[in-house]
């Protein structure tokens, strides 16, 4: 299974989450998962469903991964059929304000903690892509940062703030990073994502926010704030690296200028009583 990830071109996180995945559903049953079938699928979906009351995001994992197991590694024309996907929940993301932005970045003491969430709000990169910026994706001339195969393993570049510049070269000359940008506890090695979402959670409790704020939602809020600016949804598409204009479009439901700038039906009649 591992060859055929590699060989499909699947990125180093994505052929870890899927052999862990397939690794866990064979541990539950006590057996080499190529002695398992439908049925024994079928009670896994159940048991990460009723009983560890999994997550959509979870439950689509276990089937992507075990959908590849059987059909790609192992040649079983069922697993289609048999290894169905969740019902996909329709919930909105949660997006604090600028003010709360504002209050979290100014609660960070640490330069280089300061860098990477700022990384994360002012160009909207995903986790594993703050993760793998090196020194030489910051072009201070063009005023941009690439981001080097993100999801699909596609490039795109987005704008450099300013003061994100200002910032970043402050934590250059503290921390002289090399190559890689946001090195771990290892100089040569690039920061792991766990460790990211632990500062962005550290940063939510020292700025005293009462909501649940992920580097994924700093993502969320760049993309709202984006909209409620004026950009329009082709330019953010581009800027967050989606593939459909669909995924792009679910940022106008949680807009609020655009929603607060509709008139109302009750709005059009004429005076009441």
């Amino acid at each position: 299974m591992v060859e055929d990830l590699q060989i499909r071109n699947y990125t180093l996180e994505t052929r870890r989450i899927y052999i862990n995945a397939v690794a866990a559903f064979a541990r539950y049953f006590g057996k080499s998962p190529d002695l398992l079938g439908p049925e024994e699928i079928r009670g896994y979906q159940v048991h990460l469903a009723q009983e560890k009351k999994a997550s959509w995001s979870s439950l689509n994992i276990a089937v992507c991964a075990l959908r590849f197991f059987y059909r790609i590694t192992l040649g079983k024309h069922w697993a289609v059929e048999h290894i169905p996907y969740a019902r996909k929940e329709s919930q909105l993301p949660e997006i604090p304000s600028q003010t709360e932005i504002k209050t979290l970045l100014e609660s960070v003491a640490n330069l280089r903690d300061l860098a990477l969430l700022m990384v994360a709000y002012s160009g909207g990169l995903r986790v594993a892509e703050i993760a793998s910026l090196t020194v030489h994706d910051i072009d201070s001339e063009r005023m941009v940062i690439l981001v080097r195969r993100g999801k699909g393993h596609k490039d795109r570049i987005v704008a450099l703030s300013p003061l994100l510049l200002t910032i970043l070269r402050e934590y250059w000359r503290e921390a002289r990073p090399k190559e890689v940008l946001f090195p771990g506890h290892d100089r040569k090695r690039s920061i792991t994502t766990s460790a990211i979402r632990r500062i962005c959670k550290r940063a939510v409790h020292d700025a005293g926010i009462d909501r649940r704020v992920s580097p994924h939602t700093l993502r969320h809020a760049f993309a709202t704030h984006h909209l409620e600016a004026g950009t329009d949804l082709r330019t953010l598409q581009v800027l967050l690296g989606h593939s459909d204009l669909t995924t792009t479009s679910r940022y106008l439901y949680v807009s609020t200028d655009r929603i607060c700038a509709t008139v109302t039906p009750l709005d059009l009649l004429d005076d009441i009583g």
